[in-house]
């Protein structure tokens, strides 16, 4: 383990018969960050995370480690278990049951005092902005809701590790700050955090660490913001419409990458002022001039085709 990670994995394999789910995948988490793995569906993100707590098993393979707070998954999940706070990316709350009736039932799970379980449940259904609803069935609830319930049950023990897997798919803008902003509050009270996301504006925001990973093999890893400064050039022009290229003002002093999408073009520079003359002889619903994200380095990095699994 590096000196201060309280989570290590070295050359960590899994296989599902011939499908090769994690790839001999290595990376480590410091205490009290946020960890994303980034990739497109079927990249083996949830794979891992499994391995990590227990729920799947790696493939034997010469010098694999994993290590999570001291513990191997393989011989000690009960013990990492305790420690851990999973929020799948399934919804699986019960329907039939309030807001407080299930987390209840999971404080019992957890073998939580009466007492200590209910000022814990009131404690995170107020983090959660869930207060007024305690009452109310699981299926009078909105997505939103749902997953924040989710998230403040995988709370319930007070975990030194939050396992986050896709927490804000399918939610609106406003939900998904206020999750983003939890977990930084999360973070600053030393939790740990590993989250699997294709939201990548949501790594960005909250993510001290990434991993670019697809067919189980990790591609890049970083901290988002120092990979976009030396990973991708700064700037994109976006052609909206493939007809306009041909009026592009083009010298050949011009450094620029360009990318083909299904019905745009993309061109890429450090220098922002070079994309601006291109663009001098196209109309301002042709064309876009922004900034690079961690989207455009993702989508450098795994291919802007489907994969078999999206």
């Amino acid at each position: 383990m590096h000196e201060h990670s309280v989570i290590s994995v070295a050359h960590v394999t899994k296989s599902y018969g011939s499908l090769v789910a994690v790839d001999d995948l290595s990376f480590s988490v410091e205490e009290a960050t946020c960890f994303a793995l980034l990739g497109p569906n079927g990249a083996g993100k949830t794979t891992m995370m499994k391995i990590l707590y227990g729920k799947a098993r790696p493939d034997k393979s010469a010098g694999m480690r994993i290590d999570v707070f001291g513990h191997d998954p393989r011989t000690h999940e009960l013990e990492i278990k305790s420690m851990t706070g999973v929020a799948p990316q399934d919804d699986d709350l019960d329907e039939e049951l309030s807001v407080l009736q299930n987390l209840t039932i999971f404080a019992r799970l957890y073998n939580l005092p009466k007492h200590a379980a209910r000022e814990r449940i009131d404690f995170l259904l107020e983090f959660m902005e869930l207060t007024q609803k305690k009452e109310s069935r699981i299926r009078e609830l909105s997505g939103g809701m749902r997953r924040r319930l989710i998230i403040a049950r995988a709370l319930l023990a007070d975990p030194k590790l939050l396992i986050l897997d896709e927490p804000t798919t399918g939610l609106d803008p406003q939900v998904r700050q206020l999750i983003w902003d939890k977990m930084r509050g999360l973070k600053k009270e030393g939790v740990t955090i590993l989250l699997t996301t294709h939201y990548m504006e949501e790594a960005f925001q909250i993510a001290d660490r990434v991993t670019i990973m697809d067919h189980g093999r990790k591609l890049m890893e970083g901290n988002p913001r120092e990979l976009l400064e030396t990973e991708i050039e700064g700037h994109v022009l976006e052609i909206l419409d493939k007809n306009a290229v041909s009026r592009l003002v083009r010298s050949e002093s011009d450094r620029v990458r360009m990318e083909e999408a299904e019905a745009r073009v993309l061109f890429y520079s450090s220098e922002r002022e070079t994309l601006r003359r291109m663009a001098e002889g196209l109309g301002h619903g042709e064309y876009y001039l922004r900034t690079a994200n961690l989207e455009d380095l993702f989508l450098r990095a795994t291919g802007r085709g489907l994969n078999a699994g999206q």
